[in-house]
């Protein structure tokens, strides 16, 4: 797979190239693209459209389109070519041999992106196997040659050219076999993921999950949130999530516990962002990265409302996750940016939705309210009456909540605090 991304200093120019058909809104798709290319520091200088009902099997375009575009390579000297769709192997074969350029699909971008922005093991890994996917049925195109000389799991990017292709089978063969490799490592990585998922379980701590469109603002939120509620991260930036307004800025899931000023607490994660035509290899490749939604209590989708197609975006978002299998969670909808509208925020609309500015403190606090609402609705006010010789059970309770009423009488302390169906049981005997 050929490496697309270029050094800082001179973004690398590229062709972009679409099909408009009666699905889908062409425009929005092609902006997307644009700021796909960007992310992964190429120049887009043109673009290339045509009106079909269909893709031509052969070249993607039509025959005159095409060679519009082999004429403007060589007027331009641009020598890379950004398709919207994905494109099979011999579409690419074939525009490449008429235009003389490398031909990269959206899929391909994506994933080249997906290498660059991996940090930890289990997210190299998903994104080594669904490169490896992707590249098996296009070995004999030059999107695969640089893949086919990396032997690891990282990144790199489309400016990398290999020298040549190893033979064609021994190529399968090895692909195959790091792929059996990857699914067993990825495997051993799952299960130690899902025991500690259990053990929060465990703890009976409500889990909350943002996800949404990528660059919506949601690792600016967790942020703001980790700030004030978060133990220690106010001076510890380890605790932070990465920032940057571009797309796919982060990939990996972090998971956080935050505390309240009452004491509640809950776990806040935050997740891969969405994008519209996300490649169904990497959506597969990415289930155990959007597990934490997956399993969560409430579901936060953060939408960037400053946006003029935050509506496609939200789409895109409920689609993706069905197809990764995430259904009947409560969600709270997060019109975020609010701050670059003219909108009022913050702006409560009934139980499941929220105009914000992510930076806003007032946002923050009307934001934590409508989730307590949401995770706490099953806790309920109750009388205990503790014994002084269970001073241990006094000091369990106060470490996790705020008493209501504190009050003692001859034999013991009596207390009015707001206890889960859970602890309701754990503390059943001291119930009044």
């Amino acid at each position: 797979m050929t490496e697309t991304h270029s050094n800082i200093e001179n973004p690398r120019q590229v062709f972009l190239v679409g099909l408009s058909t009666s699905n889908g809104n062409f425009n929005y798709e092609l902006e997307e693209l644009a700021n796909l290319a960007k992310a992964n520091n190429l120049e887009p200088i043109e673009t290339f459209t045509q009106k079909l009902e269909r893709p031509n099997p052969a070249t993607y375009f039509g025959k005159g389109k095409v060679e519009e575009l082999a004429e403007a390579v060589n007027t331009y000297d641009v020598d890379m070519i950004i398709a919207n769709d994905e494109l099979s192997p011999s579409q690419i074969r074939n525009l490449e041999k008429v235009t003389h350029a490398t031909i990269v699909d959206r899929t391909g971008l994506i994933l080249d992106i997906f290498a660059q922005r991996a940090q930890t093991k289990e997210a190299k890994l998903q994104v080594q196997l669904a490169r490896l996917q992707y590249q098996l049925p296009r070995l004999r195109t030059s999107m695969s040659v640089s893949l086919d000389q990396q032997t690891g799991a990282g990144g790199g990017g489309f400016t990398s050219r290999g020298s040549g292709e190893t033979k064609l089978e021994e190529s399968r063969r090895r692909i195959t076999a790091q792929m059996v490799h990857i699914r067993q490592d990825l495997a051993s990585l799952t299960k130690g993921d899902t025991t500690r998922s259990i053990r929060r379980n465990n703890n009976e701590l409500a889990t909350v999950a943002l996800v949404g469109y990528t660059n919506a603002g949601k690792s600016t939120l967790m942020n703001r949130l980790l700030t004030r509620f978060g133990v220690g991260s106010e001076n510890n930036e380890t605790k932070q999530v990465f920032e940057k307004n571009m797309l796919f800025a982060t990939l990996n899931t972090t998971v956080r516990q935050l505390t309240l000023p009452d004491k509640k607490q809950f776990l806040l994660s935050d997740t891969v962002g969405f994008v519209s035509k996300l490649p169904h290899n990497l959506i597969a490749a990415f289930k155990s990265t959007l597990q934490e939604a997956a399993s969560a209590d409430l579901l936060l989708q953060v939408v960037d409302v400053s946006d003029d197609h935050y509506k496609d975006m939200m789409a895109t978002t409920e689609k993706t996750l069905a197809e990764v299998g995430i259904h009947d969670i409560p969600m709270i909808t997060i019109y975020n940016k609010a701050d670059q509208t003219e909108l009022d925020y913050p702006e409560v609309s009934g139980e499941n939705a929220i105009t914000i500015s992510a930076l806003d403190v007032a946002s923050q606090d009307a934001l934590i309210s409508l989730i307590k609402k949401q995770i706490f609705k099953d806790v309920t006010t109750v009388n205990l009456h503790i014994p002084f010789d269970k001073g241990h059970i006094q000091a369990q309770l106060a470490a996790k909540h705020t008493f209501e009423t504190l009050d003692y009488d001859s034999t013991g302390t009596l207390i009015t605090v707001d206890l889960s169906p859970l602890e309701r049981n754990l503390f059943q005997e001291y119930i009044l």
